[in-house]
């Protein structure tokens, strides 16, 4: 199994957008290939702050999505004048150990 976590944090007070754009949004990467499923959180001591977690099948059923149209096609639901925190923006990559 393959992670994908994001951390960003909202510096412009959308966060409320945000959250209602998660919550609405298309779903098209469901029914990607390899894509198992997506979880957003907001820690309790920073609304302003969203983790997102996607779990994969692999990494290059990952990597095929985030280049896909449908990937750039998934953010069209971005609240328009979203500002992020760049100095609190990352991904990382996690591969689950199997025995």
């Amino acid at each position: 199994m393959f992670l994908a976590l994001s951390r960003f944090k909202v510096s412009n007070d959308m966060q409320d957008e945000v959250a209602s754009a998660f919550l609405s949004r298309p779903h098209l990467v469901d029914s990607t290939q390899g894509f198992i499923d997506m979880e957003v959180y907001r820690p309790h001591d920073d609304d302003a702050e969203f983790w997102l977690l996607t779990r994969w099948t692999d990494e290059d059923s990952f990597q095929n999505w985030h280049r896909s149209e449908a990937h750039h096609a998934s953010h069209k639901g971005i609240p328009k004048g979203l500002k992020l925190d760049p100095k609190a923006t990352f991904v990382r990559y996690f591969t689950k150990l199997t025995d």
